[in-house]
């Protein structure tokens, strides 16, 4: 999907066996996800997770997913039926999907019903774009809801709620917002170059976001979309 898979897996089994490591990681600690890029065919879908296993170099592929639901419901059920096979041969740990409305998740809209059903569903959600109804229809349905873009491409670090809240808690804008993503029981991929900002945003285990905070962070919400592809 990325066109990189080969470049992390070996940058993952460099760092497992080097000097670096010293808590003994080993593969399984690690997760790896990869995605098909759109939705034509069954066999193209299986041609593609193949070749994704085969150039990560890691075995297997912990998370697959389809990427959105272009394509039209058959070829997301063809598409996704490669994934189970995929998951039943054992080249997929989970498979999930990503950009998926409620509509497209839902099994009662499905004429052919998964033997095997998303675990994942990756959508951008932040503070700024809640989601509220996707996001709930996944938890209700014991889909995890992986948050990317959970700092808004920080499009919005100097709002003054955002600020103002930050320093209430003696914390980064980017700590506030994946901190209010992790109280949603969302699973946040914040993105960074920066070594420093990396440590900074896995370091949210120090404060708790009060109820009556949470409820000013949600009504932040202005259904900013950040990135084009996300529905």
């Amino acid at each position: 999907m990325y066109h990189n898979e080969r470049e992390v897996g070996r940058s993952i089994l460099e760092f497992i066996s080097s000097k670096a490591n010293t808590q003994g990681l080993k593969r399984e600690d690690i997760h790896f996800t990869s995605k098909l890029a759109s939705n034509t065919s069954y066999d193209a879908a299986r041609k593609s997770i193949k070749q994704s296993v085969k150039q990560c170099g890691l075995g297997y592929i912990d998370l697959f997913l389809l990427h959105s639901p272009y394509g039209g419901k058959a070829k997301r059920l063809e598409c996704w039926k490669a994934v189970e096979d995929a998951i039943d041969d054992w080249e997929v740990k989970t498979g999930g999907v990503s950009n998926f409305g409620v509509k497209h998740v839902s099994a009662r809209t499905a004429r052919v019903k998964p033997r095997i059903y998303p675990a994942v569903n990756q959508i951008e959600v932040h503070p700024f774009n809640t989601r509220t109804e996707i996001t709930s229809f996944c938890q209700d349905h014991n889909i995890t809801v992986e948050a990317y873009a959970p700092l808004a491409r920080a499009s919005r670090m100097k709002h003054p709620t955002i600020t103002s809240l930050s320093k209430k808690y003696s914390c980064t804008a980017a700590q506030l917002m994946i901190r209010w993503s992790l109280q949603h029981d969302f699973v946040p991929l914040p993105k960074s170059i920066t070594k420093e900002h990396i440590i900074a945003n896995g370091d949210v285990g120090g404060f708790e976001i009060d109820t009556e905070d949470m409820k000013v962070m949600d009504g932040l919400d202005e259904y900013l979309v950040t990135d084009l592809g996300s529905s």
